[in-house]
């Protein structure tokens, strides 16, 4: 526990000195011009946190038992994918400014998962894996990319949102000047909502398999606001294509899609565990 411990406190500062050092330079007078080097620095940091992050989920998932998914552990088994994704996607694209909200969840998930250490086993470990475990196995991995992805489509759709209403008043200053151009911003939005929409298909798609009684598992709930989540994605990404839907419009259908998608998992996982005590 001791080393458990170790690695929870280490994740959380290296976390939050990534978030410090972001929040520093957008607030900084010198934005016009960032550095390279200040991009790779708050990417160290991101990535030894997610270092000591995978060796903290490695302990809490695979337990003797079987894998532990409870509310805290799925909290920030989400939390590691969104920083490990921002921190792969930032090597290519400009997205290392949506850190500034990820980072501080990431650190405030990982702290979670060690002060409330729950038990939820969903795949009990055995001889022979079952008929319905392996396709579980794949579902459940489907399931925590797209909610990532939808995530980082959210965060990346709030920061749209800040950089909208700043051209909107004319008030081109402050942490707003180290934001991409509006387009640009616009255009990394839609490519984290395809993918995660993908991902969302595929995940719903490889629940059919395990499903076998959708009231006895407690899983109509999840599966109606998953599958409301999906057809506000879809109807987003078909207005894009049709109507060339942006700006204001993205952002409120982006926001309303992964609202539902976090009351499918995170909702219905609150009240059945913390509330209901059922798993």
């Amino acid at each position: 526990m001791q080393f458990i411990f170790f690695e929870t406190i280490s994740g959380v500062i290296c976390y939050c000195t990534a978030s410090m050092l972001l929040v520093r330079y957008l607030l900084s007078t010198n934005t016009k011009n960032p550095k390279n080097s200040h991009k790779r620095l708050v990417n160290i940091c991101g990535f030894i946190g997610a270092i000591f992050h995978t060796l903290v989920l490695r302990d809490f998932l695979f337990t003797p038992a079987g894998i532990n998914l409870s509310l805290t552990n799925a909290l920030s088994t989400v939390a590691w994918l969104m920083a490990a994704l921002l921190i792969i996607a930032s090597l290519r694209q400009p997205v290392e400014n949506m850190g500034i909200g990820i980072y501080p969840f990431a650190a405030i998930a990982l702290g979670l998962q060690n002060l409330f250490p729950e038990s939820h086993i969903i795949i009990p470990y055995s001889a022979e894996l079952s008929t319905t475990e392996k396709p579980l196995e794949i579902h459940i991995l489907l399931s925590f990319f797209a909610y990532s992805l939808c995530a980082l489509a959210a965060m990346q759709a709030i920061l749209l949102a800040v950089q909208d209403n700043y051209l909107r008043n004319k008030r081109l200053r402050g942490f707003v000047r180290a934001f991409p151009p509006l387009q640009t911003m616009e255009s990394i939005l839609f490519q984290l909502l395809t993918l995660g929409f993908i991902l969302l298909s595929l995940s719903l798609f490889s629940g059919i398999i395990p499903l076998e009684d959708m009231f006895a598992q407690h899983l109509a709930h999840k599966t109606v606001f998953s599958i409301i989540a999906w057809f506000v994605f879809g109807n987003l990404l078909w207005g894009r294509w049709r109507f060339g839907w942006r700006g204001q419009i993205a952002i409120r259908w982006t926001l309303s899609g992964f609202f539902f998608l976090m009351l499918a998992y995170f909702g219905s996982k609150l009240v059945l565990e913390l509330i209901l005590h059922r798993v």
